[in-house]
């Protein structure tokens, strides 16, 4: 893993490339080109709507309209504007929405919007688990048609697949986006040949471009034909991907691959599957590799499931910024982060959060065993998701974009209906495996939600027992203690006196020559300027007080930020500083502004989270740890 400091946030300035491209189709789109594998079968065999003309024609109109206004249109032209300094994914959003609204909105009414976008980055770590299991078992259960006994090596075969997926990801995604990017386009072109080699039979199927056609499938179906957009739904899984891994690739070359290569494939691998219904009403159940020549029917399993092992690679990148961003936003504990680009500062690797997604896909794919069984647990998570980021960026439309009303009401009606819909049509699936992802994205919503409300509280218990800084300052001066040679950090996440700056005067009787009072901050940006990096107030008597600020996409290597320091006109070297930090025994009471099952949680987050030094690049050997008991 690279250990280099992350590239200068310049760099985050992405310029379209083929190289870039390419890559970027090896990383972001891969959950979407592959639902062709799964998406009409769950539609025509699960939900039991005949594979007659109309239907065929009605189902294609609503795959081919969902395409254009929620991929195209919603998240590739409007959604990926909203973008915070490149970075992308709805706790980017999420940030972005506080900034902007909040003296503009009533208070409650922000609370409510934020609760939603934890809400939708909660469901997104959901969809994380269910895409890699249900993308990889629809490739491998091919076997089943090829050679039916092959049938008992589909849930050996997949499970190999996924663990060899995972041990990949400390590889970082430059690097799989270049091996797995080509095969990408392999896969992309293959399928639209296939879909052409159909649609040659039946062209008519064309005809279901047009809408009418969707709107004579519900008036002819009634409730079934809503329950079947618990299967459209599956075309657009991967679409909010494209925002979340926009600061991996930049919005321009995933616009750029979108448009040029991922959507004509897509449509035209759709319209052969309908072509091929059209002839073969009983293809239903597999329509995708039954309308392969039995002759290509192994080739094209292998290229499956090496489409689908990238198409899980597209929600894991995704996961790992998003929790990245969690973490920095103050919704997630510390937790090791690998940088694993030289030029990409989005590129990165949670070995914590790599480990818990293959515990829960492994779990996910021993559970439901089939992809079917588990296209009944896909949508939920995909359809809450969509709908939280659709209300954020209406909101930053409006205060951030100054949209008027004229134009903010009738898209907002639009996009909020479509989502409505889709997240109402999955709702009915909970009983039949939609519980797992709704259970997943409960769990970590109340993780994040607890971890930022004990912060809030832990913060506000020790500013409110803390000294005014400039105060002791002068008191020190008037009183003063044995001083030594050398330059103590004394790091504080609130104003006023740190904790270990007392207890090392209790205890120690003594203080340094500098005293460095370091209060880091995170801004609701991905990146801060050199010029406003670091806040350098003298307070007089060997004390300085200094504000270091990092956004959300940054390495927080404080030895680094603090060399651009000068004190006496001297330049500070950071490998002679010794730093001081007080590390909170945290005690779950019942006399805080916190559950107390919740208390305990945070507890246990806390003292699993990441150690200040290695989180902050602090040196092991010149860093002292200060406890002290709070109540939370």
């Amino acid at each position: 893993m690279n250990s280099q400091s992350p590239p200068h946030p310049a760099s985050k300035v992405q310029s379209i490339s083929a190289a870039l491209v390419t890559s970027a189709l090896g990383v972001v789109f891969g959950d979407i080109a592959t639902s062709p594998l799964y998406a009409l079968q769950a539609a025509f065999d699960s939900h039991g709507v005949q594979a007659n003309r109309d239907n065929v024609l009605g189902l294609l109109s609503l795959v081919f309209w969902a395409l254009i206004i929620v991929v195209s249109c919603k998240y590739v032209a409007f959604i990926m504007r909203a973008n915070n300094n490149g970075e992308g994914g709805i706790m980017s959003l999420m940030a972005l929405t506080r900034e902007v609204c909040r003296d503009k909105i009533p208070r409650g009414l922000l609370v409510v919007a934020l609760s939603l976008g934890l809400i939708g980055a909660a469901l997104f770590f959901g969809d994380s688990v269910i895409t890699p299991a249900v993308s990889v078992l629809s490739a491998v259960e091919g076997l089943q048609l090829a050679a039916p006994a092959l049938k008992a090596w589909v849930l050996p075969i997949s499970i190999v697949i996924l663990f060899g997926l995972f041990l990949l990801q400390r590889v970082g995604s430059a690097h799989v986006g270049k091996i797995f990017g080509p095969v990408m386009a392999l896969w992309l072109v293959v399928i639209a040949i296939l879909g052409i080699y159909r649609l040659l039979d039946r062209p008519e199927v064309l005809w279901a471009i047009d809408p009418m056609y969707a709107v004579r499938y519900f008036g002819a179906n009634g409730f079934r034909g809503f329950e079947t957009l618990g299967a459209v739904i599956l075309v657009l899984t991967g679409a909010e991907a494209l925002y979340a891994d926009m600061g991996h690739f930049g919005a321009g070359s995933i616009r750029v691959a979108w448009f040029a290569l991922v959507l004509p494939c897509l449509l035209l691998s759709y319209f052969g599957q309908g072509a091929y219904l059209l002839g073969n009403a009983a293809a239903g159940e597999m329509p995708f590799y039954r309308m392969v020549p039995h002759a290509l029917l192994y080739p094209m399993i292998v290229l499956a499931a090496l489409a689908t092992v990238i198409a899980s690679q597209a929600v894991i990148a995704g996961a790992f910024s998003m929790a990245r961003q969690a973490m920095l936003l103050g919704y997630l504990p510390r937790m090791r982060v690998q940088h694993t680009s030289h030029h990409v500062e989005g590129q990165v690797y949670l070995p914590g959060i790599n480990l818990m997604l293959l515990i829960l896909v492994m779990a996910a794919v021993l559970i439901f065993r089939s992809s079917d069984a588990l296209a009944s647990a896909y949508g939920i998570a995909v359809s809450g998701t969509m709908l939280a980021t659709t209300l954020l960026a209406l909101l930053y439309a409006r205060f951030a974009w100054h949209w008027r009303y004229v134009a903010l009401i009738p898209l907002g009606i639009v996009l909020i209906t479509i989502d409505v819909a889709f997240f109402g049509a999955n709702i009915l699936k909970i009983a039949s495996g939609g519980w797992f992802p709704l259970l997943l994205g409960v769990v970590m919503y109340v993780l994040m939600s607890s971890w930022h409300r004990g912060r809030q509280i832990l913060i506000s218990h020790l500013s409110r027992d803390g000294l005014e800084l400039k105060s002791f300052v002068t008191s020190i001066a008037a009183h003063p203690p044995h001083r030594v040679e050398g330059s103590a950090v004394f790091l504080t996440a609130r104003s006023g006196v740190p904790v270990a700056l007392l207890h090392n005067l209790k205890h120690n009787r003594v203080l340094h020559q500098t005293n460095i009072v370091l209060t880091l901050e995170f801004v609701n940006a991905p990146f801060v300027s050199t010029t406003n990096r670091l806040h350098h107030v003298e307070l007089g008597d060997g004390f300085h007080q200094v504000h270091l600020r990092f956004g959300f996409a940054e390495d927080t290597d404080v030895p680094q930020a603090l060399s651009a320091m000068e004190i006496d006109n001297e330049p500070v070297d950071p490998d002679r500083l010794t730093y001081f930090a007080s590390r909170e025994n945290i005690v779950p009471s019942r006399i805080r502004d916190m559950p107390l099952w919740r208390a305990h949680l945070f507890a246990l987050m806390a003292r699993n989270a990441l150690a200040a030094t290695t989180h902050f690049h602090l040196p092991d050997n010149r860093m002292v740890e200060i406890g002290t008991r709070v109540d939370v």
